[in-house]
């Protein structure tokens, strides 16, 4: 019976996780037709990272452990990638080129590993070099510990800031009472190291006994955007909250985001969490989505190519299949749009620097957004 009950909430964590849930709050999300969508990288099932080469080529991960390149519409496989612990949520996941990548070669990448001890896995970072059709060159550069057999909550997306320093992503681990609020255990937080491996000395927690030395901010839950504010330099996030509160928030050095001690949603069978959405030294999320879209893919957009758009956020809905537009005003939402309705899970987006919005959507492939 115990067996049933577990296997019961398992289930229903990765229902709505999966699927979306509940009812709107009246917010009415016009739908726009100013773009083509046509695409370019078909018969992908679960298009996680997508990386954009110098000659035009698309690196895309497969979240059940494939790396593939796309160039001039021939498809290479490539080889010779980490061993990857598919679970659940977990597999192969983001893919980020360094800012220099030009002058030397640096691919990262975030995926779920068995490393170390205890059976399961956990998220970790790596960084290597293209060579043909293989990887050479593998740095692991972090590995989240305790590993666990639960399949949730990996994060997990990868972003560097204008002084280089790496940002990444490992949500809670599915273990939301003991990881987030705990420094000196990882999960539920947002690190930062230099694109090394190495621990910059001013980490706000470098310092603190015990303490995970890489971590950069703490109380969050699930992050599946990580961004770069092309105007300001600022880290932004949005993350997973359970039924309700799918949150976006500015990241900032030493700050607890709440989770799960604030949160503006409840449990997946309706029950509660907690009365408190605010409490001091916790910070607030500058937008929150109830219902919760289940958001996955971030980006700002600065591309001519659409400039009714641009300073505006595009965010990927697994739960809803549709992509987001939010406009802003002052960091604050103020008006948001439904792009693609209905055209399945979107994964991911991201600005090319051909200039070009490309977005990938489960079971399809990685479609480009042409103005009309």
């Amino acid at each position: 019976m115990k067996n049933r009950s577990l296997y019961t909430y398992f289930f229903v964590v990765l229902l709505f996780e999966a699927c979306g849930q509940s009812t709107d709050k009246g917010i009415n999300l016009p739908v726009t037709n100013s773009f083509t969508e046509v695409l370019v990288v078909g018969n992908l099932q679960n298009p996680w990272g997508m990386a954009f080469l110098p000659d035009g080529s698309i690196l895309t991960s497969e979240k059940a452990g494939k790396l593939i390149l796309y160039k001039n519409g021939q498809e290479t496989e490539i080889n010779n990638l980490p061993d990857i612990y598919v679970r659940g949520q977990g597999g192969f996941m983001d893919v980020k080129l360094h800012p220099n990548y030009k002058k030397n070669g640096w691919i990262y990448f975030s995926y779920s590993s068995s490393e170390g001890e205890n059976s399961g896995g956990n998220t970790a970072i790596m960084r290597a070099k293209l060579d043909g059709n293989q990887l050479i060159d593998k740095q692991l550069l972090y590995k989240g510990t305790p590993n666990t057999k639960k399949g949730q909550h990996w994060g997990s997306r990868i972003e560097f800031d204008n002084e280089g320093y790496l940002y990444f992503s490992i949500g809670d681990r599915g273990n939301r009472d003991e990881n987030p609020q705990n420094i000196k255990r990882d999960g539920g937080k947002i690190y930062r190291l230099h694109d090394d491996g190495r621990v910059p000395i001013d980490n706000p927690f470098v310092n603190k006994s015990g303490a995970k030395k890489a971590i950069y901010s703490y109380g969050h839950r699930n992050p599946q955007g990580l961004i770069k504010n092309p105007y300001t330099g600022e880290i932004w996030n949005h993350e997973h909250g359970p039924r309700g509160g799918d949150e976006i928030n500015i990241v900032k050095k030493g700050m607890n985001y709440g989770w799960p001690v604030i949160t503006y949603g409840i449990n997946y069978v309706g029950t509660k969490i907690t009365d408190e959405t605010t409490r001091p030294n916790m910070e607030q999320p500058i937008y929150y989505w109830v219902p919760s879209i289940a958001p996955s893919g971030f980006t700002f957009v600065t591309s001519d190519k659409y400039p009714e758009w641009k300073g505006n956020l595009l965010v990927g809905s697994l739960a809803f299949q549709y992509l987001e537009r939010l406009e802003l005003k002052n960091n604050k939402v103020v008006y948001r749009e439904k792009l693609l309705d209905g055209i399945g899970r979107v994964r991911n987006v991201r600005q090319a620097p051909d200039g070009f919005i490309y977005v990938a959507v489960e079971g399809k492939g990685i479609f480009r957004l042409d103005p009309k």
